[in-house]
C-alpha cells in the first residue's frame, strides 16, 4: 500500500468523521488528492463500509456474548442457507464466522439487553437451527462492570503498521 493511502486510512481510522479538508490539511496534501484517495480505499474494498461505533450501553447493551459452536459436518445447501439467515435476521448478532479451535468450527459475537434477552435469543437459536449446531459454549461480558480495559475501537489499528495490502 502507498504511504500516502495508508497514512489517510490511519487518520479515517482515528476519526472517520472529519472532512477531506481536515483531513488534506493534517497530510499536508490537497482537497482532492484526499478525495481521490478515500475513493481509491473504497473501491478497492480496503474500506467497506463507514460507520460507527456507538456506546452499547447508552443502546441499552448489557452483555456481550461470544458464541463458539461446532456446526454439523455435512449441511445440505439448504441447511447452510438457512443457518446463513438465521444469523443474518438477527440484528445483535454483530460477527459470524467459521473458526478453528477448541473443537469448534465456529464463532459468533451478539449484543443483549439482560440475561433474560441473551438466554431467549439462545433458545430461539438452538431451536430455530434445527440441529445444525453442537457442543455450544458461551462466554457472556457484562458491559457495565468497569472491567473493561479496552473497549472495541478500530482506532486502535491507527497507531500499527499491520499487514499491508496491495493496491494496483
Amino acid at each position: 500500500m502507498k504511504e500516502g493511502i495508508r497514512r489517510l486510512l490511519k487518520e479515517l481510522l482515528k476519526d472517520s468523521k472529519r472532512s477531506d479538508r481536515e483531513l488534506a490539511k493534517v497530510l499536508g496534501v490537497s482537497q482532492p488528492t484526499i478525495t481521490r484517495m478515500r475513493h481509491k480505499l473504497v473501491e478497492e474494498g480496503i474500506i467497506r463500509e463507514f460507520t460507527v461505533i456507538p456506546d452499547f450501553i447508552k443502546l441499552g447493551y448489557k452483555i456481550m456474548a461470544i458464541t463458539i459452536a461446532k456446526a454439523k459436518t455435512t449441511l445440505t445447501p439448504e441447511e447452510q442457507e438457512k443457518a446463513r439467515t438465521l444469523v443474518l435476521e438477527n440484528p445483535n448478532v454483530i460477527f459470524v464466522a467459521s473458526a478453528n479451535g477448541m473443537g469448534r468450527n465456529g464463532v459468533m459475537i451478539s449484543l443483549h439487553r439482560n440475561y433474560s434477552d441473551f438466554v431467549r435469543f439462545m433458545s430461539d437459536l438452538k431451536s430455530e437451527s434445527m440441529g445444525y449446531m453442537e457442543n455450544v459454549d458461551n462466554m457472556l461480558i457484562s458491559l457495565m462492570s468497569g472491567d473493561v480495559v479496552k473497549p472495541l475501537s478500530l482506532s486502535y489499528l491507527a497507531g500499527q503498521d499491520g499487514p499491508q495490502a496491495e493496491t494496483r
